[in-house]
């Protein structure tokens, strides 16, 4: 027996950094996303000793242990490691492989999908009682508790769900609500957005506690990059439920120019080009997506500009990333 589990990679339009501690704690955080057609794969076979075989695509490495070993994070599969050490008691032995459809460190939340995926294998395979939320919080603590990852909230529940959610965040509680929106207000949306691999990832963990060091610090101007995102990702929603799609481009620039004031890492000389290069063409907005500071640079276009703009970035070595919406979150399955 096989077992096989999927979790897909997200977009986040507006609202990241308002999910991370202590912003959400004491003001409340808004997150608006959507999954896409990349995902994170897991297949995990049951063995009849207490071998436990590893295999990762992404970072290139295999690794064996028996059940029993006292489990240590030394940079090596700690992902896996976390989730058997929150499983407590672990005996029977394993086979597991694992691969993503984009690196680590890329803005598409990939570290996450991936315990998202995983904790999706364990559920199948032992049938543990968690529903989603359930799930999705056990993934952030084992991520950003566990192993002291730092980041946001979003991710994981992005995964879990899946589709277009407006997400938001308390101290107490995570509320994840589906967005009914018109199929040809979706079909319009992805013609317009252009997602393009900058060729560079980065460690968003240093981005992360920049960011919050700023608002610990009460720095003026990321207290009003936060407050202003949050208003910025409601008016987002809002235009997305409506059909006003050319608005939603323009409120997307107005995140990307709050969310720079967070941290300097955000952005740098190659990322700054990059968009003023696709805003000159006639871009109306954009990101880059995640922490910042590389991966994925997302931008809403004029359907007769796209093609125009994505010829002009190219040029600079960026690389187009077809992609379609995806609506079913986390799926497991047995073979």
């Amino acid at each position: 027996m096989e077992i096989r589990s999927r979790a897909p990679l997200r977009i986040s339009f507006g609202g990241g950094g308002t999910d991370i501690e202590p912003y959400l704690s004491e003001k409340g955080g808004v997150v608006l996303s959507t999954t896409i057609n990349r995902f994170s794969f897991g297949t995990l076979e049951p063995r009849s000793d207490q071998e436990i075989q590893i295999e990762s695509l992404d970072v290139e490495m295999f690794s064996k242990f028996l059940a029993s070993q006292k489990l240590v994070f030394d940079g090596k599969l700690d992902l896996v490691k976390a989730v058997l050490k929150k499983l407590k008691g672990w005996k029977q032995g394993f086979s597991l492989f694992l691969h993503s459809d984009a690196p680590p460190g890329s803005g598409l939340g990939s570290s996450s999908t991936m315990v998202v995926t995983l904790l999706g294998l364990f559920r199948q395979w032992l049938n543990l009682h968690w529903d989603n939320y359930d799930l999705a919080n056990l993934a952030y603590e084992i991520e950003r508790i566990d192993l002291g990852i730092r980041g946001g909230k979003q991710d994981q529940y992005a995964a879990v769900f899946g589709g277009f959610n407006f997400i938001e965040f308390y101290h107490d509680a995570t509320i994840v609500n589906p967005l009914r929106i018109a199929p040809q207000i979706l079909n319009e949306l992805e013609y317009h957005l252009l997602l393009c691999y900058t060729g560079k990832t980065r460690l968003s963990g240093n981005i992360i506690a920049s960011q919050v060091e700023g608002y610990l610090q009460k720095k003026e101007s990321s207290l009003q990059a936060l407050d202003e995102l949050k208003a910025i990702t409601i008016y987002m929603k809002n235009a997305l439920l409506q059909g006003k799609l050319n608005l939603f481009g323009e409120l997307l620039h107005e995140a990307w120019m709050n969310k720079k004031q967070l941290a300097g890492a955000i952005t740098n000389e190659k990322i700054d080009t990059l968009y003023h290069l696709a805003k000159s063409k006639g871009a109306l907005g954009g990101k880059i997506l995640g922490a910042g500071g590389g991966g994925y640079l997302l931008l809403y276009c004029p359907y007769n500009r796209r093609h125009l703009i994505l010829a002009e970035l190219e040029k600079m070595g960026v690389q187009a990333t077809p992609f379609s919406f995806d609506t079913q979150g986390l799926t497991t399955w047995r073979v």
